[in-house]
C-alpha cells in the first residue's frame, strides 16, 4: 500500500494485468485479504522494474500467486462473514466487537432480560458475489422471517426468536453460502452465541435469631429466580449449614446453625447463564458473595433427627424392635437403654424406648427401637431421657396397623349406604374406615380405581372412586392391603331397578300391543274369549343400561254391570328375566324367570271372561313389587268392558190417554176416537246404547206386542175397549234416577174385536222397580 501511494502511475498500468491473478487467487481458496495482499505485492513489484523488464516480473508474480493458493485453508474453513449483529430491544451487539472466550473459542455475546426472546440478525457476507447466504434451523430457536438479501446482496437481514434463554445451552447460528454456477463446494461458517444476563441475589432476613438444631426458611430477591443455580444438597461443617430450593417460583435459604455465637453466613450463588465481568469482560457464572450475621442460641435440648419417620405398632415392633439410625448426641452411651416420653417433666408415660447399639461413620448411630404407644408429630415433641431427664428431643409417627373398621358405597347420584352391594357396568364411590389407613396400601380384585380431585384421604377414612367392568364374572370383590385380606369385599349385585312396562305386551282377540298404551277403559263390543299377556323380555336391558330382573304383581277384578264384584284375584312375585341379547343374561338364570305367557282364564274360576255378562268389567292392574326395589316402580291399569249396541227385552206398561184414529169400522176416517183411559201394554222392546258412554241408554225404544185398550175400564158398555197388536215407538226421559217416569208412543197396529188398522199416540205411565 506504501509503493502504491508512492508510485501510482504503475498501479494504473499494471490494474488490468495483476487483478485476473488475484481474483484468480481468491478463487483458488483464498480470502479478500489474500487478493489484496497479492495486489500489494503486484504493484510493489512492478514498480521496481521499466517496462522492458515486465515479463519476468509476471512470470515472478504468477508463482507467488500459485504459492499463495497452495498455502491458503481449505475453502470449507473460510470465513463467510464480514460482520453480523444482533439487535435485542434497543441495544445491538457485533460479531467484530462483542466477542468473549469461552473455553478457548470465540463467542458473540449479548445481554438479554427475562422476556427478551426476539432478535433482530444482519449478516454482510464476505463476498457477495460467491453465493447467497443461508441459515440453518436450529431447536434453539424460531426463523421468524427468512434470511432476505438486501441492498443487492451487500447485507442479509432475518428476524428469530429464542426459545427460552435461561436454560440454552451450546447456543450457535450455522451459516452456509452456497456456491454460483461452476465455483467450489458450499462453505459453512458457525457463530458460537453466549448469552449473558445480569443477575442479582439478595437476602434481608426480618429476624436474625437461630437457634442451634432448628432449620429456618428466608427468602430471597432475586431480578431473575430462574437464573440462580439450586443447591438441594446441605452443606456440611459449616457454622451454619444452608441449601438452596425454589417453591411456587420463590427462592427460598434453609439455614441449620450447629454452633452458638455470633455466626457470620456466607453464601456462594451460582447462576445457570453465565455474565461478564465489568472490566476485562471475563465470563463468570459466580455471583458475588451474601454474608449474613446471625446471633445463634444454645438449645436447652437438641433435636435429633431419625431416619425413619413412620413406626408401627405391632407385635413385632414391641418386643423385638425396629433398627433406627439417630443423631449422635454426643452423651450417647452405648449398649444402654433409654426411655421416651411425650412430656419434659418426669412421669410420663412410656412412648417408646431407646437401646443404642454402636456408631456409624456419618455421626449417627444405630439404635433398636422399641413402641409401646402411638403417637403423632403434631401431638408434641418426643423427649429422649435419661434417668427421667430429657437429654434429647427428637420426632416420629407412631401408627398402630392398618386395620378396616367398615365399609359404606354411595352410587352415582345418591347417599352413601352402609350396604356394600355394587352393581356390574356402574362407578360408585367407596368409602374405607379403619386406622391408619394413609399408611395403607389398598386393592380391589378385578375393577379399576378411577382417580378422582375429590377423594378424601386421612387416616380415619379414604374414598375411593371404583368402576365395576360390566362383564364380571364374580359374585365378592376382595378387598386387599399390600397383598393381605383385609375381610372385607364389595358384593357384586345384578340390577334391580324397575324397568318402564312397556315390555308388557296384552292381547283379549285382537293383535298384541304393550299395556302402557291402552290407557282409560276399553270398549269391546264382542266376546272377549281370553286376555293374555306376554312379555318382551330383549327389551329390559340396553347396552347403555341395565335393570336386572322385574318382579310383577297382577290384581285382577272382574264386575258386573252394576259395579258388584265378581271375583278378585292376586299374583304376587312373577319374575321376568331379560333374555339372552342382555350382556349379564348367564346371571339371570332363575328357575322363578317366567316362562311363556299369562292366560286370564286360566286364574278365574267363578265366571270366564267369555261367560261375563254385558257390561261387565274386567279391570287389571299390573304394578312393580314394591318390597324387591329401593325406589318407586311402575304401575298400569287395563279396565275391559263388555259393550253391547242393542238391548231385547220385554216391557209392560201403562199408557193412558191415548188418542186413536182407526182406518175404518164405526168412527169416521176423518175423525179421532176419545182420549181413551189407562190401558196395559207388553212389548218386546229393543233398546239402544250411547256408544260413547258405558251402560248408558238413548232416550227411545222399539218394540212389537199387544196393547190392551181402556184395560182398567170395567164398564160393560164401554165401546172403546178393544185388544190391538202393535208396532211402538216410544220415548223415556234422560233421567235415570227416577222411579215413575211418563214416556211418549207413537205407533200403530191391528184392533182385534173391530178389525180395524189404527194409529195411536200419547202418554203412558212407567214405573221402574
Amino acid at each position: 500500500m506504501l509503493f502504491r501511494a508512492i508510485r501510482p502511475e504503475f498501479a494504473a498500468k499494471t490494474a488490468a494485468v495483476v487483478q485476473p491473478l488475484a481474483a484468480d487467487a481468491y478463487l483458488c481458496g483464498g480470502c479478500r485479504w489474500v487478493g489484496s495482499r497479492f495486489l500489494d505485492v503486484a504493484v510493489f513489484y512492478l514498480s521496481g522494474f521499466r517496462a522492458g523488464r515486465l515479463l519476468p516480473a509476471l512470470l515472478l508474480l504468477l508463482s507467488l500467486a500459485l504459492s499463495a493458493r497452495a498455502q491458503q485453508p481449505p475453502a470449507a474453513t473460510a470465513p463467510l462473514l464480514r460482520e453480523l449483529s444482533l439487535r435485542l430491544d434497543t441495544t445491538t451487539f457485533y460479531l467484530s466487537r462483542h466477542t468473549a472466550q469461552v473455553q478457548d473459542e470465540p463467542h458473540l455475546y449479548f445481554s438479554y432480560r427475562p422476556g427478551d426472546e426476539a432478535a433482530e440478525l444482519r449478516v454482510a457476507p464476505l463476498d457477495p458475489a460467491a453465493g447467497p447466504l443461508h441459515l440453518q434451523r436450529s431447536a434453539d430457536f424460531t426463523l421468524l422471517d427468512s434470511l432476505t438479501p438486501m441492498d443487492g446482496g451487500q447485507y442479509y437481514r432475518a428476524k428469530l426468536r429464542f426459545r427460552n434463554l435461561a436454560d440454552a445451552r451450546f447456543l450457535s447460528l450455522t451459516f452456509q453460502q452456497a456456491a454460483v454456477a461452476g465455483g467450489f463446494a458450499p462453505r459453512t461458517q458457525v457463530v458460537k452465541l453466549l448469552p449473558v444476563t445480569r443477575t442479582t441475589l439478595e437476602l434481608r432476613p426480618a429476624d436474625t435469631e437461630l437457634f442451634v438444631g432448628e432449620e429456618k426458611v428466608f427468602e430471597l430477591s432475586s431480578n431473575n429466580p430462574k437464573n440462580i443455580r439450586l443447591s438441594p444438597e446441605w452443606t456440611r461443617g459449616q457454622d451454619i449449614d444452608y441449601r438452596l430450593d425454589r417453591e411456587k417460583g420463590t427462592l427460598r435459604l434453609h439455614v441449620l446453625p450447629n454452633a452458638p455465637g455470633s455466626r457470620m453466613l456466607t453464601l456462594q450463588p451460582q447462576t445457570e447463564q453465565p455474565f461478564l465481568t465489568d472490566r476485562n469482560r471475563r465470563v463468570t457464572y459466580a455471583l458475588p458473595p451474601l454474608r449474613q450475621e446471625f446471633t445463634v442460641k444454645a438449645s436447652r435440648l437438641r433435636f435429633l433427627s431419625v431416619d425413619k419417620k413412620e413406626i408401627t405398632l405391632d407385635e413385632e415392633s414391641r418386643r423385638k424392635g425396629v433398627e433406627l439410625i439417630l443423631d449422635n448426641g454426643r452423651t450417647f452411651n452405648l449398649k444402654r437403654t433409654y426411655r421416651i416420653e411425650e412430656q419434659e417433666e418426669a412421669g410420663g408415660a412410656l412412648v417408646a424406648e431407646l437401646f443404642t447399639r454402636q456408631y456409624l461413620t456419618n455421626d449417627r448411630v444405630l439404635c433398636w427401637l422399641r413402641v409401646y404407644n402411638t403417637h403423632r408429630q403434631a401431638d408434641s415433641y418426643l423427649y429422649i431421657k435419661e434417668n427421667d431427664q430429657a437429654k434429647y428431643i427428637t420426632n416420629f409417627n407412631i401408627s398402630p396397623p392398618t386395620a378396616l373398621t367398615g365399609i359404606s358405597v354411595r352410587h352415582r347420584g345418591g347417599d352413601w349406604t352402609s350396604s356394600n352391594a355394587v352393581n356390574p357396568g356402574e362407578t360408585v364411590d367407596v368409602r374405607l374406615e379403619g386406622v391408619a389407613l394413609l399408611r395403607g396400601r389398598f386393592h380391589f380384585e378385578d375393577v379399576r380405581v378411577v382417580p378422582s380431585d375429590s377423594s378424601v384421604r386421612s387416616d380415619a377414612a379414604v374414598v375411593y372412586r371404583v368402576q365395576v367392568p360390566i362383564g364380571i364374572d364374580k359374585k365378592r370383590i376382595a378387598i386387599d392391603n399390600a397383598g393381605q385380606s383385609t375381610g372385607f369385599a364389595l358384593a357384586v349385585r345384578e340390577f334391580q331397578k324397575p324397568h318402564p312396562l312397556d315390555f308388557v305386551g296384552v292381547t283379549f282377540g285382537e293383535a298384541v300391543r304393550p299395556i302402557t298404551r291402552l290407557n282409560g277403559p276399553i270398549l269391546y263390543d264382542r266376546t272377549i274369549r281370553d286376555v293374555v299377556f306376554s312379555f318382551n323380555t330383549g327389551a329390559i336391558d340396553s347396552p347403555e343400561e341395565l335393570y336386572g330382573k322385574q318382579y310383577l304383581t297382577f290384581e285382577i277384578r272382574t264386575q258386573n254391570a252394576k259395579g258388584d264384584l265378581i271375583e278378585m284375584r292376586t299374583i304376587d312375585n312373577v319374575v321376568i328375566c331379560p333374555d339372552g341379547k342382555s350382556v349379564r343374561a348367564p346371571f339371570y338364570q332363575d328357575k322363578q324367570c317366567q316362562v311363556g305367557n299369562i292366560s286370564l282364564n286360566n286364574l278365574l274360576s267363578a265366571r270366564k271372561s267369555y261367560d261375563l255378562d254385558d257390561w261387565s268389567k274386567i279391570i287389571i292392574t299390573v304394578k312393580h313389587t314394591q318390597a324387591q326395589y329401593q325406589e318407586p316402580g311402575f304401575t298400569q291399569r287395563l279396565e275391559l268392558v263388555l259393550q253391547r249396541r242393542v238391548k231385547f227385552d220385554i216391557d209392560i206398561s201403562f199408557p193412558a190417554g191415548l188418542l186413536t184414529k182407526q182406518l175404518s169400522g164405526t168412527v169416521s176416517k176423518n175423525n179421532y176416537g176419545a182420549f181413551s183411559g189407562i190401558s196395559l201394554a207388553t212389548l218386546a222392546q229393543l233398546s239402544f246404547y250411547n256408544p260413547n258412554k258405558i251402560n248408558k241408554l238413548r232416550p227411545y225404544k222399539v218394540g212389537a206386542g199387544f196393547v190392551a185398550l181402556n184395560a182398567f175400564n170395567l164398564n160393560n158398555e164401554n165401546q172403546n175397549r178393544d185388544l190391538g197388536l202393535v208396532i211402538l215407538g216410544s220415548v223415556y226421559p234422560t233421567r235415570s234416577d227416577a222411579k215413575l217416569t211418563f214416556p211418549l208412543y207413537l205407533g200403530g197396529g191391528y184392533l182385534m174385536n173391530n178389525g180395524n188398522f189404527f194409529f195411536l199416540f200419547g202418554p203412558g205411565i212407567g214405573v221402574r222397580l
